[in-house]
């Protein structure tokens, strides 16, 4: 955990575990706050293991969010996110104007969906969910490709996990 006032630092490399997994996701969302990235995207098959709904991680998004920005969330399912992460749910409402939320396509397999949490300016990419076994880079040339794989699946999506649900 970050001590008050301290600037994140995003690491390169390579990680093993849920728990670094765990610790990188939080410390990417406190130095998106830190350094006011305009968008911020989610991929994900199911967000079950993710910290979002975590006080930390929320107060971070809640530092970031602001006029012009723009968080993307794609997922095969967000039925997860809605149990698991309350603190996120509640977030999101409040914020919904700046949040998109996307289903993967058609088929709706896990390998379609990266797992993956992309910035400007750094990217992270779970390869192994199952192990929670990835890298993290700044290179330009890997978070073009990332990207690339994320809006391919977007394009596919479809809008999903709204703010509210409405009806009778």
């Amino acid at each position: 955990m970050l001590s008050d006032g301290a600037v994140p630092v995003l690491i390169e490399g390579r990680f093993d575990g849920r728990e670094a997994f765990a610790d990188l996701v939080r410390n990417a969302l406190s130095a998106a706050a830190h350094q006011g990235w305009n968008e911020i995207a989610f991929s994900d098959p199911d967000f079950a293991d993710w910290p979002l709904g975590e006080r930390a991680s929320i107060e971070a998004l809640q530092a970031w969010s602001a006029s012009g920005r723009r968080l993307l969330l794609l997922a095969r399912r967000f039925d997860l996110v809605e149990r698991g992460h309350a603190r996120f749910v509640t977030w999101r409402r409040t914020w919904d104007h700046i949040v998109e939320c996307r289903a993967a396509g058609r088929t709706g397999a896990a390998e379609e969906v990266p797992s993956a949490l992309w910035m400007p300016t750094w990217c992270l990419h779970r390869i192994d969910p199952e192990r929670s076994r990835g890298v993290c880079s700044s290179e330009a040339r890997a978070r073009r490709e990332l990207r690339e794989s994320f809006d391919e699946c977007w394009r596919q999506g479809r809008p999903a996990f709204p703010a509210s649900t409405l009806g009778l």
